[in-house]
């Protein structure tokens, strides 16, 4: 199914009606790639359910372990998760099973997949009923998508809402080409050559300030280029918030509803903010980085234009990125004119935005470090606790614990029974 298809619709009142029909807890589970498309899909439920007590309990990575096998305990009508947490519950979690399930939805099957969550998608297939209904959603039918759909359907019904990639008549598409290199005075800057990387930063400050009071996403290709950018720009004033997949689920939640609220208008993100989540109102779309796969532009532009707005998409070119873009042009059937822009506006920039950048750079490099000093005390304690058998603080770990450390301390506490038993 493409986007804006209305999807969650189409599995979340099913599954309601039969749920009123035979009232049953842990009912149906619905897994997804990202967590803010499980908290989205959880408030759509809970939108539709709530005339009939509806419980949806969320369980994706970032939140500690304890709070959630708390909501499971209370046996919610409906889960909806990340399959590698999920896994980790089905694992470590005493009590919880879902051997009464009745209903399985794989929302963005293709994105599970392409994110290497087969192994945990095995393992829950293994554990769940064989007699159940199953909904599997992908905007692809790649060959993992097509294995996925014989292991866990059968006779299925399928149902294709679109056919072939388009983007809509009224988003306006163009691409701004960055040179690799301009030739300047030592006068203008602190060197005679300034990379690529600057110009690109600069041409990205001129086009936001073009388009000052519009709603924009900035796509970036990783997530320290997302942090790097969205600094960069808040050195310049901009009100710009970072959204990837290393943030942590709380900072991810805030910066999405910022973004939404308005109160901040720039998003700078990886593809988790690409497809699925529904974000109203973005102007603007701007890939930083030229996706790699062309489906993948089709879903970063569909971000704007949406419900018969217009919309606006400018795609960063660099002469390396050439053979990617004529790829993108030829999938989606058109030839992309160049946004006009006024070059000696863009060199004016430069210098600015290099002070800019480094600073950016500075405060990344800061962060990292000092994220890496917390990490270390952390496991300190954890060696300390197990060393000194400090059982009561366990728990109070456990509410702060991520994945990881939820792992880890489940490793030490069995060394800990083992010693005991002996």
């Amino acid at each position: 199914l493409s986007f804006s298809s209305g999807k969650t619709g189409a599995f979340a009142l099913p599954i309601l009606q039969s749920l009123l029909e035979t009232p049953q807890k842990l009912f149906a589970l619905v897994l997804t790639p990202t967590r803010e498309l499980a908290f989205q899909i959880a408030q759509q439920f809970e939108a539709l359910g709530a005339g009939i007590g509806l419980m949806v309990a969320v369980i994706v990575g970032g939140v500690d372990m304890t709070t959630q096998a708390l909501a499971l305990a209370k046996r919610p009508h409906i889960i909806v998760a990340t399959p590698g947490r999920l896994v980790d519950h089905l694992e470590n979690t005493k009590g919880f099973s879902l051997r009464a399930l009745k209903y399985l939805v794989m929302d963005e099957a293709d994105r599970i997949l392409n994110m290497d969550f087969e192994v945990e998608l095995d393992k829950i297939l293994r554990v769940i009923p064989k007699e159940r209904r199953t909904y599997l959603f992908s905007a692809t039918m790649t060959k993992k998508v097509a294995k996925l759909e014989r292991a866990s359907l059968k006779d299925p019904a399928r149902v294709e809402v679109s056919t072939k990639y388009k983007t809509v008549d009224k988003l306006k598409q163009h691409y701004l080409f960055i040179p690799f290199k301009y030739k300047v005075s030592k006068e203008r800057l602190r060197s005679r050559y300034v990379p690529s990387s600057i110009f690109q930063e600069a041409y990205l400050v001129y086009l936001l300030n073009e388009l000052a009071g519009n709603t924009a996403i900035v796509f970036c290709a990783t997530c320290n280029s997302a942090m790097q950018t969205a600094m960069l720009l808040r050195q310049l004033g901009m009100q710009a918030v970072p959204l990837h997949g290393q943030m942590g689920q709380e900072k991810r939640l805030g910066a999405l509803n910022k973004f939404k609220s308005k109160v901040k208008d720039i998003l700078v993100c990886t593809d988790v903010a690409s497809r699925g989540l529904d974000i109203p109102h973005v102007d603007l779309v701007v890939n930083y980085d030229v996706p790699s796969q062309s489906k993948d532009y089709i879903h970063r532009v569909g971000r704007t234009a949406r419900a018969g707005r217009a919309g606006l998409a400018v795609t960063f070119v660099t002469q390396y990125d050439v053979e990617v873009y004529q790829k993108i042009e030829a999938h989606i059937g058109k030839k992309l004119t160049e946004y006009p822009c006024v070059e000696k506006d863009v060199m004016l920039l430069v210098e600015r935005t290099q002070e800019a950048s480094e600073m950016a750079v500075k405060e990344l490099k800061e962060m990292a470090d000092k994220k890496k000093k917390g990490k270390k005390r952390y496991v300190m304690l954890l060696l300390v606790l197990f060393i000194f058998r400090c059982d009561s603080i366990y728990s109070v770990l456990l509410m702060k614990s991520s994945s990881v450390s939820w792992k880890i301390l489940m490793i030490l506490k069995k060394c800990q029974r083992n010693s005991k038993s002996h």
